[in-house]
């Protein structure tokens, strides 16, 4: 009975990691040997735990990752000339806390998506609020936040957010009134990162701008103090493929 009314009090106190820890202390023989002092500290502990993976869940659900992708299962294989070494030292996501940027391009279905959400799910599990999406995706939701007149509400969470991911950049050539949009984007993410991933070379991204200036505006602010991966070799999924025909054989 009493263990009953100690975990409603902690229900009520939210401290629902704690109620499942002493549950569990209750019908563990082994915890009736340790010390008040230990069965507390192990209270304590169970609940800090808990608390990080639900952060930790609500951060990937927020963040709306398109692939299930980590950062320890990339492909390293020689013919993506993909830099290990660079991938290492932006593991610890020091550069969102710098708010610098990583831009991706490579052709189509060289893991431009996966290496961009690897690097999304790394930063929520350091604790930084993190969305992807696709760029014409975004821009739809610009177009209505602001027909609806919730255009300010809009861009400041987008700002509230650590780290912006912005997939398939270059599918088609961004319009003067899209390209403002993208611009006002940008430049209130101007103390945040964010990650740009394209099947277009770099140096063609201000071609896919159709207002020159704020070309200039947005790629100054993107290209300056980033990262920059460049990857090669064929498609992944025909890699993947050939793999499972050779294994069938």
């Amino acid at each position: 009975m009493l263990i009953n009314q100690t975990t409603e009090k902690l229900k009520s106190l939210r401290l629902h990691g704690m109620v499942e820890c002493l549950l569990s202390q209750a019908v563990e023989p082994s915890a009736a040997g340790l010390s008040f002092e230990e069965r507390l500290g192990l209270l304590v502990d169970y609940e800090c735990t808990y608390r990080d993976n639900r952060r930790l869940q609500k951060l990937l659900k927020d963040a709306r990752l398109k692939l299930n992708a980590c950062l320890e299962d990339i492909d390293y294989r020689p013919s993506r000339m993909l830099d290990r070494s660079l991938v290492n030292n932006l593991k610890s996501c020091q550069w969102i806390e710098l708010n610098q940027n990583i831009l991706i391009s490579g052709p189509t279905g060289t893991g431009k998506t996966y290496l961009a959400c690897a690097f999304g799910s790394e930063a929520c599990r350091r604790g930084f609020k993190t969305r992807y999406v696709r760029l014409t995706r975004l821009l739809q939701e610009l177009s209505m936040a602001r027909g609806e007149g919730n255009i300010i509400k809009f861009l400041d969470k987008l700002q509230k957010t650590d780290l912006l991911i912005l997939d398939d950049w270059g599918h088609k050539k961004l319009t003067p009134p899209e390209c403002r949009d993208l611009l006002e984007v940008i430049d209130d993410r101007s103390k945040c990162s964010t990650i740009v991933a394209s099947q277009l070379p770099l140096e063609k991204w201000h071609a896919s701008l159709e207002d020159p200036t704020m070309a200039d505006a947005i790629l100054d602010r993107l290209v300056h103090n980033a990262h920059k991966f460049v990857i090669a070799g064929d498609s992944m999924r025909k890699v993947k493929n050939s793999i499972v025909i050779q294994d069938d054989l």
